[in-house]
């Protein structure tokens, strides 16, 4: 048995005497090794005039006022552009970008009429042209023509309230037209029948 040096510890140094010391000697030793380079290397960054401890991932390496940008693989919970939209609101939409808005309004005009004025109106009264927002109304008789003369305000707001503002400003109601009286080629001048219609 040989006598131990008084300066070496006693025991084997690659084995641990208990426990886990000889681990924690060795990962604090590695971790001393580590910062101790690091602390180095910024050390030499510093000298040579570069900034130190401003990668990427940090706030102050982003210009001020700049927001980051979180990406992710899902849209989340609350309605986005990539959901599925309304047939309605994806046709609008179109239809304000190619300049639709106001052909599309005329032809709700016409093509709403029943459900705008109501069938009773419906029945006697057809829109039949709308220029510079002057809808020409036809109705069946001079009496309904009448009646829908004193109720146009309500008849122009309640198209309004479907197809848009200012689509029809007024309304221009006639009665029935009278039968022609013209046959063949050739006319005479004149007032022709004194008989009124409707």
């Amino acid at each position: 048995m040989t006598e131990s040096d008084p300066d070496r510890p006693t025991g084997d140094a690659d084995t641990p005497q208990s426990g886990d010391s000889g681990n924690k000697t060795s990962s604090s030793s590695g971790y001393d090794m580590a910062r101790k380079a690091l602390e180095e290397a910024r050390a030499a960054a510093r000298a040579a005039g570069k900034s130190v401890g401003q990668g990427r991932a940090s706030p102050a390496a982003r210009p001020a006022g700049s927001r980051k940008v979180v990406r992710r693989g899902w849209t989340g919970a609350g309605p986005d552009q990539y959901d599925p939209q309304p047939f309605g609101r994806l046709v609008g939409g179109l239809a304000g970008r190619r300049g639709w808005s106001a052909k599309i309004s005329e032809g709700t005009v016409f093509g709403a009429w029943d459900r705008i004025v109501g069938e009773e109106i419906s029945a006697h009264a057809q829109p039949k042209a709308l220029q510079d927002r002057v809808l020409h109304v036809t109705a069946e008789s001079t009496a309904w023509a009448t009646q829908l003369r004193l109720i146009q305000s309500q008849i122009i707001a309640k198209i309004a309230a479907v197809a848009g503002d200012n689509v029809v400003t007024s309304l221009r109601i006639t009665g029935p037209s009278g039968p022609s009286w013209r046959k063949g080629e050739r006319h005479v001048r004149g007032r022709g029948p004194r008989d009124t219609y409707g």
